[in-house]
């Protein structure tokens, strides 16, 4: 019997589930409260999963023997010969959000991605996964009294998650040199809605929905170089492109108008456009990141990552509150004794790290930046190279100034890296 069909079915059964998953909170996710996933495409999933998720996300030089590193394709072929490294993880986020007009408290958990990543042979790796690309979960009401009018309350609510699903290959054509590729398939569904109502029962109230669906393919390249300092110390450089694309979306439009008479309700539609295809113009992205690497001993890692979303269009027309984006990202890694064998606490892999971001929303002339700083730690599992990895993050996000809101917030991550030997056969059933 190979060893090899055990973590085959549980790979398939995690996959089902985790497709399943994805499928169900496309218009009905709770993976954000934040008023400011209303623009754009909503709030967008940084690249830093795994063991990085609490070395700040830095990862785009990472080269590790037992890790999926899907922000760089090049790194596939680092993972041992023989090797089946599968990932999954949750996170979930307690947020507190303050403006000058009132607060509000919210808290979001949810399943976030899976990966998995094999070796073809010495120079030829492969990573196929699922992750997140950008959460719309936002509600926002108030209400105001013009002259003649009376009460009118204002409601605007979004929802809905797109995903990217990916396969990736990276090849060594000679050694410190690698090369890789993801192709990615972005998918999903976006809600926009907006609600008028009068306590003036003569008077209509208006409902509109705004719907964007994507479905489409795009490519990310990743290179990877790797400097021998001396033995067992190294120095990997790291680069990610994406070329800018025009992104097939749906877009549809429904509106109506509601009058209540007594204890009935009348309705008719002021807009239908059906779903019609167009295109959202994503954007050029460009990567670049260093890690040193003291092997079983240290890791250090900085990145820098930049999107050039200023140029993109929606559906044709540029969109004034939509800017260009970029983060950096540093942490790392320290291991007291990988190979304890006394001291289990000396085998924990310790972590930390920050990011700042600038975000691609500008509103009312203040670009939504993040700073963040994250502490974790990696938990051998018993009996094999398998690692539990938890984090933690807190940070701030938005300003008050100018109507806007300020988020101040706590994320916890759990991260499961489950390690498999693939192609050894048992010599005892």
């Amino acid at each position: 019997m190979l060893k090899k069909n055990n973590a085959l079915t549980v790979v398939i059964i995690l996959i089902f589930c985790g497709l399943s998953g994805y499928a169900q909170q496309d218009l009905n996710n709770n993976n954000t409260s934040s008023p400011y996933s209303r623009f754009g495409l909503g709030d967008l999933s940084h690249y830093g999963f795994g063991r990085t998720a609490a070395m700040g996300g830095a990862s785009l030089g990472s080269r590790h023997a037992i890790q999926v590193n899907s922000s760089n394709p090049a790194s596939y072929n680092s993972n041992d010969s023989l090797s089946f490294v599968f990932e999954f993880g949750f996170d979930g986020t307690l947020s507190n959000y303050k403006s000058n007009s009132g607060s509000m408290k919210a808290s979001d958990i949810n399943f976030r991605y899976f990966s998995l990543s094999f070796p073809v042979n010495k120079r030829i790796g492969i990573g196929i996964g699922i992750q997140p690309f950008s959460d719309m979960g936002y509600e926002v009401a108030y209400t105001e009294s013009p002259t003649g009018v009376g009460n009118t309350s204002h409601k605007y609510w979004g929802e809905g998650s797109t995903s990217k699903a990916y396969f990736g290959t990276s090849v060594m054509p000679f050694k410190g040199l690698s090369i890789g590729a993801n192709l990615n398939y972005i998918f999903g569904r976006l809600n926009q809605n907006s609600n008028v109502a009068f306590d003036d029962a003569t008077l209509f109230g208006i409902t509109k929905t705004e719907g964007t669906r994507l479905s489409d393919f795009c490519l990310t390249y990743g290179l990877q170089y790797d400097y021998k300092i001396k033995k067992n110390k190294y120095l990997t450089f790291g680069l990610t492109f994406e070329n800018q694309n025009n992104f097939t979306a749906f877009h549809r439009i429904f509106s109506i108008k509601t009058i209540t008479i007594g204890t009935s309700a009348k309705t008719d539609t002021i807009q239908f456009m059906p779903e019609q295809k167009s295109s959202i113009k994503f954007p050029t992205t460009f990567g670049a990141g260093v890690s040193f690497n003291k092997v079983n001993k240290l890791e250090i890692n900085a990145d820098y990552f930049y999107a050039a979303w200023g140029k993109s269009t929606f559906f044709g027309q540029p969109d004034e509150l939509i800017t260009n984006m970029s983060r950096f990202s540093a942490g790392f890694e320290y291991i007291p004794e990988m190979f304890s064998i006394r001291s289990y606490m000396k085998r924990v892999k310790y972590r930390a790290g920050l990011h700042r971001e600038q975000s691609y929303l500008i509103l009312n002339g203040h670009q939504i930046n993040e700073f963040g700083v994250s502490l974790g730690a990696g938990l051998p599992l018993p009996k094999t190279k398998s690692t539990a990895n938890f984090g933690f993050e807190v940070g701030k996000e938005g300003t008050m100034e100018d109507e806007l809101a300020r988020n101040i917030y706590m994320k916890f991550s759990l991260y499961l890296n489950l390690y498999d030997y693939w192609f050894m056969k048992r010599k005892f059933d």
